[in-house]
């Protein structure tokens, strides 16, 4: 039966780990070292050159001036005048039109901003003007006679 031979302990192994643990760490550190100098160099370019790697985002379209809109105003709450008050303020405030009537309902719970395909930032625009919570797509049911109407502001409690 063989006798295992003791280790040959002539050969360096702490400085042979050592050596290669300093390798991985100086890797991880050029690797890290990159990334910031990446980062920074990113900085330093300008506007155009990044706009430039950057895919285009759509246009924004602007804002329709509100000389161009029209809006139908409901009475959802049942104050009497309440339609009639809140059109005379779009007015004042330059709206093509606005027009007073009462919704089918008088119960609705929150006021809100209904808005015909293509019409979404000038609804968003209104509901925040009127302290509207809730904006919406048309469904088609709307009063006889308002078809002209891009937006129909809803007035709940």
């Amino acid at each position: 039966m063989e006798h295992a031979q003791p280790l040959d302990r002539s050969f360096p192994w702490r400085t042979t780990v050592v050596a290669l643990v300093l390798v991985a760490l100086a890797g991880l550190a050029a690797l890290e070292g990159g990334r910031v100098l990446h980062a920074h160099g990113a900085a330093a370019r300008t506007p155009s050159t990044v706009a430039a790697k950057r895919p285009a985002a759509p246009a924004a379209v602007p804002l329709r001036p509100r000389s161009r809109v029209s809006v139908l105003v409901l009475n959802g709450n049942g104050s009497t005048g309440a339609a009639g008050a809140q059109a005379t303020r779009l007015l004042a405030d330059g709206y093509r039109s606005a027009t007073a009537a009462d919704a089918p309902v008088e119960n609705y719970a929150t006021s809100l901003v209904l808005y015909r395909p293509g019409w979404q930032a000038e609804a968003r625009r209104l509901a925040r003007e009127a302290g509207a919570k809730v904006v919406a797509p048309l469904d088609g049911r709307l009063p006889a006679g308002s078809g002209r109407d891009e937006l129909v502001l809803i007035l709940g409690r």
